[in-house]
């Protein structure tokens, strides 16, 4: 039987038996025993258990093609009209850029793309130099053999936190797919099983 310590403010609370034999929690256990103050690091934790996929926003802006990856995208916010959403750190160096954009390419990554999330996720001037993207006629930048390629626009941007939502309506959209998504899952890259 496993037992915790439980403290509230920093005061050490009674030590009662959280789990039985059976790895259950034990009758008559609060929720409230196993939760704790939100700090950076548990929140990380907790983020990080939630598996999601990997979307490369990429455009060309003044002659210079920008991208960042993102973790925090979501699609089917909307079907009618077609919206997705992404949050954008606040102190990104790369989003004052493409939201200045008329098109921005959304690549949705696939399986043996994490390389190209080491590429955006760098600081430097030319983060397209090694990798693979094709552009379109509105300055949307797609990365080449993404399953999934969305050309937005920027349909509204909410501060909300250290972060900025980002909705972005679909103006059109390519899909392969027989293509493997690229899970992003406690820190790692992971690819669907089976």
């Amino acid at each position: 039987m496993e037992e915790a310590h439980c403290s509230d403010r920093g005061q050490q609370a009674d030590v009662q038996p959280l789990l039985g034999a059976d790895g259950m929690p034990s009758p008559g256990v609060l929720a409230s025993a196993w939760l704790g103050d939100p700090t950076p690091d548990t929140l990380k934790a907790a983020f990080g258990a939630f598996p999601s996929g990997v979307a490369a926003l990429c455009a060309e802006v003044d002659g210079m093609r920008r991208g960042l990856a993102a973790t925090s995208f979501t699609v089917g916010v909307s079907f009618d009209p077609p919206l997705v959403v992404c949050s954008v750190q606040n102190t990104s160096t790369t989003w004052p850029h493409l939201r200045t954009a008329t098109r921005i390419g959304v690549s949705v990554l696939g399986a043996g793309h994490e390389s190209v999330c080491l590429e955006l996720a760098k600081r430097a001037e030319d983060k397209f130099a090694n990798l693979s993207s094709v552009s379109s006629g509105s300055g949307a930048v797609f990365i080449a053999g993404a399953p999934v390629w969305l050309e937005c626009s920027v349909v509204t941007e909410t501060p909300v936190g250290d972060h900025t939502l980002v909705v972005l309506k679909v103006d059109a959209l390519s899909v392969l797919p027989e293509q493997d998504p690229l899970v992003y899952h406690a820190k790692q890259f992971r690819r669907l099983a089976g």
